[in-house]
């Protein structure tokens, strides 16, 4: 089974809901779960800020914390999962920032992604140092996400 599958039939279990906020997924994650049957019973739905203008302006991110952190990093992860969870009303919500290169981004190195996960516990994140092609940097975020999400509500 899939981690998209397997998280749906978690949350569906779980009777939760679950919203995204991405960056460097570009809506990948959301797309992940929703290409799932039966994914509407649990995603709410998911905020693509790609820029840090988003991040701020569609998000609701305080500018000083990107400021004083930058959009690349667990302070601004959290913040997105934190607000996604709040915009959508969800039980859930998991967010990516991060550089999938191949260009540094805020002086910081391709595969250097920040994913967070709120909900009714704590808001956590992690810290990740991926290696691959843009692409696998993505896909490699998208299972880190799921993973934890599954981890969190014992489905794993």
């Amino acid at each position: 089974m899939s981690l998209a599958r397997e998280s749906i039939a978690a949350l569906r279990a779980a009777g939760a809901t679950i919203a995204t906020a991405e960056s460097l997924t570009g809506g990948r994650l959301c797309a992940s779960l929703v290409d799932v049957a039966g994914a509407s019973a649990a995603v709410r739905g998911a905020v693509v800020a790609y820029t840090p203008a988003a991040k701020r302006d569609v998000l609701g991110i305080d500018a000083a914390l990107i400021a004083e952190f930058g959009v690349v990093s667990a302070q601004t992860a959290m913040a997105m999962a934190d607000r996604a969870r709040n915009i959508f009303a969800s039980d859930y919500a998991l967010s990516t920032t991060g550089v999938a290169g191949p260009d540094r981004s805020e002086g910081k190195e391709a595969g250097i992604v920040f994913i967070a996960l709120a909900g009714p516990q704590p808001t956590i994140f992690e810290s990740l140092r991926l290696e691959g092609d843009r692409d696998m940097i993505r896909n490699r975020t998208v299972e880190r996400c799921l993973s934890l999400l599954l981890d969190r509500l014992g489905g794993r």
